[in-house]
């Protein structure tokens, strides 16, 4: 890199430095809107381009190029801003759009981490970065929205600011199948639950209505077009027949007709064009990436100073050898060269960012810098992205998606984050088959700990409040679900006010020919639990949690459902079915170890299921339709 007659480091090209030089002509010009003839003649590398902007090929080539620096810079998180001028005219020559930073009325917040902060906050900071819906209201729209459009929107959040408070965030490794489980969860729903409303992320209609009717009393608040799908469900499973008396028209033909031509949120059809994996879609690397992270931290820390190493290990990653070192502290030398040269013309802005202390710099390999050209405005996290971030961080804190050291670490970020929220302002958020720890865990827990016994009121298949006396053995998590393991045998241990809540059941375990003993019960479905004192000792034995799976496979309930079409996706994903030809669609046979797992499966299902058996759960389905049904019309 060339120096001028002042001794100032000079501009070249080669850097590829647009997204800068159009970052640091609009900080110091802000708050004044810029128009495009502005911004190209301030810009070396616009200028030296595209001159005047004379003709309309030289327009459109600086158009194409700003619109792709100006994309690459809201990537970052640096918003910038558009308006319709009050004037402007075609035969006049000017421009019909103006330019400013997108900064916000709020002023950023500025936290510190540690590093053991880092994996827990590159992980929350994906999951809040992937999540559409803002903390804030929504406002009116009177055009309809597709719903047919991914969730996860195509540029972060404006004005983010987290690298520059956190550098070397986007060197953290994130967990595959959190990476997963986000990236296939592209729409989301507002849902009620127990008063509280929850930002759903969940990949179709179908598996929205799982999350809600293993919610009992949840409702869908909007969109109106999932509210609308879940109805149909709702509806179509009221008119299931009985599966052994049926041919396999369980609907008839309008009402089949009129299912099929309703485009339904999330279906791989839909979204098939626009389901691009985007992998670790905000963690990047590239150099104009890390000089932007570089400017905004030093942008954040003015006046205060750094090692070379201790910055090459934040923004490029830890070394693994001395010349490793080196290397890596050249690159993060040769970034603050670029982020402080200036423009061969005088009269064009260039892209100086700092004034560095150099003699500091090169004596000791310190950086200290100052004068960021107004910069520090976009250092720091907006409120209403921390609200989000802190509501992600409590998330992973309790669902089963990070290990368990980071869900430790990530509790303790949550207390601190919230610290800095406005109370009421954290929005909840879920995904959907992947639970947060019920309000039941902490109870159920306890009990496992003290060897008590539980009074427990929960929720059946058709939605309906049952209570019983049980000796909780165990929690466990399948597929992203909490599930306990209650023995249901313990005999005098149970007082004698309490001997009317004790299992009754002698149906025969297949298993071993005795009675059943065990019951397998999701966390969510208990409603109320208390804790009881044995009056005598319970013997629970020992059940690994894979004799618990065989166990409820072997004493599940033979179920037949009959679908409208042939291979649905959504049947070829249950394990352990027998599927043979039924009509036009297929007859599904399979072992239900949970009746209400049963329920819901159907009617998430319902468009393309017509009959259903046995008539016990049938029965139990068009009763949860309807009280579900009911419950949406008193709302």
């Amino acid at each position: 890199m060339a120096e001028g007659t002042s001794g100032r480091r000079r501009f070249s090209d080669k850097w590829g430095k647009h997204e800068l030089d159009v970052l640091a002509v609009l900080s110091s010009a802000f708050p004044q809107w810029l128009t495009s003839r502005q911004i190209a003649q301030r810009v070396k590398a616009y200028a030296d381009s595209y001159g005047e902007l004379a003709d309309q090929a030289a327009k459109a080539a600086f158009a194409k190029q700003f619109q792709r620096d100006r994309a690459k810079l809201a990537a970052m998180g640096i918003a910038i801003e558009s308006r319709q001028p009050e004037y402007s005219s075609k035969s006049e020559g000017q421009d019909f759009a103006s330019y400013r930073l997108q900064l916000g009325d709020e002023p950023r917040i500025r936290l510190m981490f540690e590093p053991e902060d880092m994996p827990v906050l590159a992980a929350a900071n994906y999951l809040a970065r992937s999540m559409s819906i803002s903390s804030e209201p929504e406002p009116q729209v009177t055009q309809h929205a597709s719903r047919t459009t991914p969730r996860v929107p195509q540029t972060p959040i404006p004005g983010l600011g987290l690298d520059s408070i956190a550098p070397g965030l986007g060197t953290q490794p994130i967990p595959d199948t959190l990476v997963k489980v986000i990236d296939s969860r592209r729409f989301a729903a507002t849902v009620d639950v127990d008063g509280e409303h929850l930002n759903v992320a969940y990949t179709d209609s179908d598996d929205l209505a799982m999350f809600v009717l293993d919610h009992p009393g949840a409702t869908i608040v909007s969109p109106q077009e999932a509210v609308d799908a879940y109805h149909r469900r709702l509806n179509a499973a009221k008119a299931f027949v009985l599966a052994n008396k049926s041919n396999g028209q369980g609907m008839d033909a309008d009402a089949s007709a009129s299912a099929a031509e309703v485009s339904e949120p999330g279906d791989p059809e839909s979204i098939k064009a626009q389901n691009k994996k985007n992998g670790s879609a905000f963690q990047t690397g590239s150099e104009v990436d890390r000089r932007l992270r570089l400017m905004l931290f030093l942008s954040a820390h003015l006046g205060e100073e750094f090692s070379m190493a201790e910055l090459a290990e934040r923004f490029i990653g830890k070394t693994k050898s001395d010349d490793e070192l080196r290397k890596f502290v050249n690159i993060i030398h040769k970034d603050i060269n670029t982020l402080t040269t200036v423009s061969d013309d005088g009269e064009m802005a260039g892209s100086q960012f700092f004034d560095i202390d150099w003699p500091l710099l090169d004596a000791e390999g310190i950086v200290s810098a100052t004068n960021s050209l107004g910069l520090e405005r976009l250092a720091g996290i907006s409120p209403q992205y921390l609200s989000m971030l802190t509501a992600s961080v409590s998330y992973l804190a309790h669902s089963p998606l990070l290990p368990d050291e980071q869900r430790s670490q990530a509790q303790s970020l949550y207390e601190r984050l919230r610290k800095h929220v406005t109370p009421g302002q954290t929005p909840w958020l879920s995904l959907t088959g992947y639970e947060m720890e019920p309000r039941s865990f902490s109870v159920v827990k306890r009990a496992i700990n003290t060897s008590s016994l539980l009074d427990m009121q929960y929720t059946d298949g058709a939605g309906r409040l049952r209570r019983r006396l049980v000796a909780p053995a165990k929690i466990y998590i399948d597929e992203g679900v909490y599930y306990a393991a209650l023995y249901t045998d313990i005999g005098d241990a149970a007082p004698e006010d309490k001997q009317a809540y004790v299992s009754k059941d002698k149906t025969i375990d297949k298993a071993n020919g005795k009675p059943r003993t065990w019951q397998v019960l999701r966390l969510a479905r208990i409603e109320k639990a208390e804790i009881v004192k044995p009056i005598g000792p319970v013997d629970v034995p020992n059940m690994p949690v894979g004799e618990l799976r065989k166990w409820s496979f072997d004493n599940g309930t033979e179920a037949v459902f009959i679908t409208d079409q042939h291979d649905l996706p959504f049947v070829k994903a249950l394990p352990g079915a027998t599927i043979e030809p039924c009509g036009a669609g297929e007859k599904v046979h399979l072992i239900v170890s949970s009746d209400s797992w049963f329920v819901a499966f159907c009617i998430a299902h319902a468009r393309h299921i017509t009959a259903v058996a046995p008539e016990t759960l049938r029965t139990m389905i068009v009763a949860r339709a309807e009280r579900e049904l009911s419950i949406s019309a008193d709302k």
